[in-house]
């Protein structure tokens, strides 16, 4: 501090030192200084000289100050001193600020290539920029902020250069994307600022930062800044969007798919209280308008702008725009700026333009918006801004758009135009604008009435029924007739504005209209004065204000003889070219012919679609009446130097193309029609395909249904024949095949049925009874000889099963019993010896002692072998009780099943004698039949009807009987 003291004070008693001497102690100091806090003195005291001392400082320290980025990256403090006084250093901004009125014209262009230079001298060194970027990772303020400011105020400079190193730089871009996320409103508000630089015109820069999630973060910033009430921060951010989505196809379609148009819409929702708009509000939504429009620009590709402008129509935004056109109180630019952009939303895109066609003004009674706008554009005193707005909308609306050309020529016909006069149409106010003494609303008005005529044959011709009635007692004359008599008066006619510019719109209208058209040209030629006006105007030497209209004449000539079709004796192709040859000459025609293309005003409009014009004076051509002249100039400059043999090889080759045409119109409309029968044969075919496999369905079905009733029929022949001879089986067989076949097969359907169930009933009544028989005989298997006495038995009743069991039983008492008592006197017997060893300890001798052990010892195992046959006796007593127990319950359930089943067995054979006595009555029934068609034979013999003898098929009918017979027999046998 005492070094700075010095330095920057000065000492008391000696001289003043200079600034160039003060900033080269400083250096010294920064470059040789070993403490820390010294250097930063020093690089704080160059910082507040570099505003004054830009030029000595940028020279002397700048390497110094980068050598401090370099080796002091630990101290915030100092890195944030280096990067200010870099800032200071290479920006321009501040010595702008300083300057005064006087001297900003000397100094402006030494003090950009100063800060120019000192930025090459920067980024001399591309690690100077990277180091910069990882400055910018840095959290702290002091040393990001600064930073941010350097690097944009690099890009300002050098931004190609810049541009370029970052690109290369790892993590690049992504490092300045976290700008946007900083909490810090000032460095995220800068870091915008930033990326706008950084997204000027290098697309690949602009791709990354839109991936990088750019979109979302700049409209969340919007829409928290309050979208178009918002400050000059929602302005950056528009500013950075249209960088990014200008020209830039990829960023477009990237900003569509992720559904970004649809949080457009928030921004225009304007309030009914338009008043006081704040002049920051204004450029915000200006700004929004033409974000808008750079999404569906005309000069993007078309498949993009279409999708973007069907987007914008299903979210809601084009009614949101159209909301704000019909609104009050907007302010002029806003509503001129909506005006255009609701014209490109709408250009090209029928959805659209149905929709707009649609939108009515908040009046009483309520006009169509087109019409309101075309008021506008015929009112001389609206600006003419907004006048040019309103005509590109109108072109908008028209372009390839039949059905809105349709209906505003149909305003101008006689059927459609309204006798009370109560409404204003379209077509009147285009003619109202056509003859007015205003020559811009002349103009505008041409202009409008040709775009509902472009490429439209159909509707030129129309137009050609437009009659107008010009005076009281004058008959009426042709709208094309009337067109022509402006045209041929000229200067006669006081006009406001440009007269050349009435002319030069008049020409425009009647070339759009007569091209193509060869009905519209004869009646052109059809009025003798037309033809020497233009040869007159065309021949003329006139100054070169006059140049436009000399080739608009010419041009309109030429389409005339290119388009004629010879109707008129005295206008056809080779008279029209020889009057030019004698009276202008076909250089001289040809040279006029080439002034619209020369002229300046021709190659502006040419441009772009949208007319924008400095003046009112400017205004002399369309986009696309400028397309017209590039298509029709050579084509009339070969026409008029053809000679006649050319021209007749030329009607041949037209006519043998107009013929090709016609049959190729011809066959395409056979082509269609045969087509359109196609598809009618084909779902004639589908509809028959499905009826033919409902009909195989169908077919199937019976087919199964005649051979079951073929079964069914051989069955009862079967059956018939047991009971009947040969000859009452035939007379069956003649019964099936004549008299009531439903009711006997279906009788012997439910015979069959009957005879099914009975047999499925007797087997049930075998396994029952097999399961029964075994039953009985389980429990007599564990008995061992009455077992073997049983299974001698073949079929032993229940009872006599139940009364062995009880003798088995009782045996087994019995002989526990008895086995009971011996051992009870056994033990008795032992308690008797044991008492008598215990009451008399009488000494035995040796030999009566070993006997009484012995006995002793024998009548133990005796005691214990019968405890335990005595054992096993009660487990064999229990185990006879549970199986007695369980046959029991077995025959019990036996028995209600047999009672059941006998049961179901008396129903069977009461429905199966129901059944044969059907049968009987059926027999009998067949019998009478055959008696009857044996007595019809008979009359038909005598009558002298030959009879076919069935001898062959009764004898093949007999022996099928008789095996069934047989088989029948065998079944009754079993």
């Amino acid at each position: 501090m005492n070094f700075l003291r010095g330095v920057m004070g000065g000492q008391s008693s000696g001289p003043q030192p200079s600034g160039a001497e003060t900033i080269q102690k400083l250096c010294d100091r920064v470059a040789s200084s070993t403490l820390l806090d010294d250097r930063r003195d020093a690089v704080r005291a160059l910082k507040s000289l570099s505003k004054k001392y830009r030029l000595e400082v940028g020279v002397q320290a700048m390497p110094h100050l980068i050598h401090v980025l370099q080796t002091d990256r630990s101290d915030s403090e100092i890195i944030g001193y280096a990067l200010d006084t870099l800032y200071n250093i290479i920006s321009n901004d501040l010595e702008e600020e300083e300057q005064d009125d006087s001297e900003e014209e000397n100094s402006q262009k030494q003090t950009e290539d100063l800060g120019s230079q000192f930025t090459e001298l920067f980024i001399k060194q591309p690690d100077n920029i990277t180091l910069l970027l990882t400055y910018l990772e840095e959290f702290d303020f002091h040393v990001r902020w600064p930073g941010v400011k350097l690097l944009t105020v690099l890009l300002k400079q050098q931004g190609p250069q810049v541009q370029q190193i970052i690109l290369v730089s790892p993590m690049g871009v992504s490092r300045l994307m976290d700008l946007l996320a900083d909490s810090r409103e000032v460095i995220r508000n800068d870091g915008v600022l930033l990326l706008q630089q950084l997204t000027k015109s290098n697309a690949a820069i602009q791709k990354i930062v839109a991936f990088e999630n750019a979109f979302e973060r700049l409209l969340d910033i919007i829409t928290e800044e309050g979208n178009s009430d918002g400050g000059i921060v929602v302005e950056d951010c528009l500013l950075l969007l249209q960088n990014l989505l200008k020209n830039n196809n990829s960023n477009q379609n990237f900003f569509k798919e992720g559904s970004y148009i649809q949080r457009m819409k928030p921004w225009f929702e304007v309030g009914d209280d338009n008043v006081g708009w704040s002049a920051q509000k204004v450029t915000n939504l200006h700004l929004m308008l033409q974000l808008v429009r750079v999404l569906v620009s005309p000069t993007n590709p078309p498949g993009a702008t279409s999708s973007c402008q069907r987007a914008m129509f299903h979210c809601g935004l084009l009614q949101q725009l159209c909301t704000i056109l019909m609104a009050t109180g907007v302010p002029a630019d806003i509503l001129t700026e909506t005006i255009n952009t609701v014209s490109e939303v709408i250009r090209g895109c029928q959805m659209n333009q149905d929709y707009f066609a649609s939108v009515n003004a908040p009046s009483n009674p309520p006009r169509p918006a087109i019409v309101v706008l075309l008021m506008s554009m015929v009112n001389e005193r609206q600006p003419f801004v907004l006048r040019c707005a309103v005509l590109y909308c109108f072109q908008c609306f028209l372009y390839k758009n039949e059905k809105g050309q349709g209906e505003i020529v149909s305003t101008l016909l006689p059927s459609t135009i309204d006798a009370t006069g109560n409404s204003v149409s379209a077509g009147q106010l285009l003619c109202g604008g056509l003859f007015s003494t205003d020559s811009l609303s002349n103009w505008c008005a041409a202009v409008a009435l040709a775009h509902a005529l472009q490429e439209n044959s159909t509707l030129k011709e129309q137009l050609l029924r437009v009659q107008l009635a010009t005076s009281i007692g004058n008959p009426p004359v042709s709208l094309l007739q009337q067109c022509t008599n402006i045209l041929s008066q000229g200067d006669k006619i006081d006009r406001r504005g440009s007269k050349v510019q009435t002319r030069v719109g008049l020409l425009m209208l009647l070339c759009t209209w007569l091209s193509n058209c060869p009905i519209a040209v004869t009646n052109f030629l059809h009025n003798p004065a037309n033809v020497p006006f233009l040869t007159g105007q065309i021949a003329e030497n006139l100054g070169e204000e006059e140049h436009l209209v000399q080739g608009l004449c010419a041009l309109l000539l030429g389409i005339s003889i290119y388009y004629n079709d010879n109707t008129l004796e005295n206008y056809k192709k080779e008279k029209l070219k020889q009057l030019i040859e004698k009276r202008i000459g076909k250089e001289n025609f040809v040279e006029k012919l080439g002034f619209i293309s020369k002229h300046e005003f021709y190659s502006r409009a040419a441009q772009k679609p949208q007319p924008s014009f400095s003046s009112p004076d400017h205004m002399m051509f369309d986009h696309e009446f400028t397309k017209l002249v590039k298509e029709l100039e050579g084509i009339i400059t070969k026409a008029v130097y053809k000679s006649s043999e050319e021209d007749k090889q030329e009607e041949e080759v037209k006519k043998s193309l107009e013929q090709h045409d016609n049959i190729v119109t011809r066959y395409k409309s056979i082509i269609r029609v045969q087509d359109q029968e196609l598809e009618e044969l084909k779902k004639q075919v589908e509809s028959m395909k499905v009826h033919n496999e409902q009909l195989q369905t169908t077919v199937t079905q019976q087919m199964s249904q005649i051979q079951q009733h073929k079964d069914q029929y051989n069955l009862l022949k079967v059956q018939l024949g047991k009971d009947n001879q040969h000859h009452s089986s035939h007379g069956d067989v003649a019964q099936m095949n004549g008299v009531q076949p439903d009711e006997i097969s279906k009788l012997h359907g439910e015979i069959e049925e009957w005879k099914h169930k009975l047999e499925l009933l007797q087997e049930q009544l075998k396994e029952r009874d097999s399961l029964i028989e075994t039953l009985k005989l389980s429990p007599a298997a564990g008995g061992g000889t009455t077992t073997e006495q049983s299974s001698q038995t073949n079929k032993p009743s229940g009872p006599e099963v139940d009364r062995e069991l009880y003798k088995e039983v009782e045996t087994l008492r019995s002989q526990i019993q008895s086995q009971s008592t011996d051992i009870a006197k056994l033990q008795g017997e032992k308690q008797e010896l044991l008492q008598k060893l215990s009451v008399t300890p009488v000494p035995v001798s040796g030999d009566n002692g070993t006997i009484m052990v012995a006995k002793t010892a024998d009548l133990e195992r005796r005691l214990s072998t019968l405890l335990q046959e005595n054992k096993e006796l009660k487990n064999e007593i229990a185990a006879h009780g549970e199986e007695k127990a369980s046959l029991k319950q077995q025959l019990d359930s036996s028995n209600s099943t047999v009672a059941i089943l006998q049961n179901e067995k008396s129903k069977l054979q009461k429905e199966v004698a129901e059944s044969k006595k059907e049968q009987d009555d059926l027999l009998v029934l067949l019998a009478d039949q055959d008696q009857k068609i044996i007595a019809l034979k008979d009359k038909l013999k005598e009558l002298g009807e030959s009879v076919e003898d069935d001898d062959e098929l009764e004898s093949g009918d007999q022996g099928e009987e008789d095996e069934g017979e047989d088989e029948e027999d065998d079944e009754e046998d079993n």
